[in-house]
């Protein structure tokens, strides 16, 4: 098979990944969102990579996304609807291009996992500071303010002073952006990470939160080996599958108070060193395993 890999080539991921597929007879390909290219209309319609040598993007058996760069709205819709034409040419991406709009998008995966009856943090979205400081009361006065697309715990703020809570939705607005507020959940500075891949969960681990409340890996946080219950994994599974992505990772977070969980995000390019590490697992094997059967 040839495989893409949409990736930065120092990246671990891009690596691990054409090991695991080059090893497995396959043929790794990388590619580059910034260098791809189609052509409509004309005699030899393509859809192209410019890297050295050229890639056609139709000959290809697969594609991973292990790579979003940010960009304009421009930018990122062309990008999927790219991802878009080689999927409707029988290129299995991974994930497919509707389900990856839906995890980039936090929002749009709040609102889909609550209308599916999944438990996620109160939550309320507007564009003005004078219904964001509503909002902030309604939500207790202690609120964790995300952007919309983003990753890795990056531009996530807790704000509990009315001040300043002001401040940022004036910062937020001026800027045309919009303010996505959840109510703060009073936690035991864990979270759980869930890891699923076609339908399964393939690993867990519980990250303990750094030196504030994030506890992403790439902020401070620390993994440890942890076997979700069978209702967490369900709650997991459900997610992904409510999102539509076949490869996931789930954020599970459990409120000190009542003692429920909810799902915090469905990661649609998950990265997945550290639990590979606590698990003692090669997930890269497992992806390309299953590559056959998808």
């Amino acid at each position: 098979m040839r495989v893409g890999i949409l990736s930065h080539p120092e990246s671990w991921y891009y690596r691990e990944l054409a090991r695991a597929l080059s090893a497995a007879g396959h043929e790794p390909l990388l590619l580059d969102f910034q260098e791809l290219s189609t052509a409509l209309a004309m005699e030899a319609p393509h859809l192209r990579c410019g890297r050295e040598p050229e890639v056609d993007l139709l000959r290809l058996d697969a594609l991973f996304v292990r790579s979003m760069p940010v960009g304009s709205l421009e930018q990122v819709v062309w990008r999927m609807d790219l991802l878009a034409q080689l999927e409707s040419r029988n290129v299995t991406v991974i994930n497919s291009p509707k389900s990856l709009e839906c995890a980039i998008d936090k929002y749009l995966t709040t609102a889909k996992l609550q209308s599916a009856g999944l438990p996620t943090p109160p939550t309320i979205v507007c564009e003005s500071t004078a219904l964001a400081c509503e909002a902030f009361e309604k939500l207790g006065g202690d609120v964790v303010v995300k952007p919309m697309f983003g990753s890795e715990g990056r531009g996530i703020l807790r704000i509990s002073d009315p001040d300043l809570a002001w401040r940022t939705f004036r910062t937020l607005e001026a800027t045309h952006s919009v303010i996505y507020l959840q109510k703060f959940i009073q936690h035991e500075g864990a979270d759980i990470r869930g890891l699923v891949w076609n339908g399964r969960l393939i690993g867990g681990m519980k990250r303990l939160a750094g030196k504030n409340f994030r506890t992403n890996i790439s902020v401070d946080g620390t993994p440890n080996c942890y076997e979700l219950t069978a209702d967490e994994e369900q709650l997991c599974l459900r997610a992904a599958e409510t999102i539509g992505v076949r490869f996931a990772g789930i954020d599970l977070l459990y409120d000190c108070a009542s003692g429920e969980p909810y799902v915090l995000e469905v990661n649609g390019v998950p990265g997945w060193r550290a639990l590979e590490q606590v698990n003692g697992v090669n997930i890269a094997d497992l992806l390309v395993g299953d590559l056959s059967q998808l």
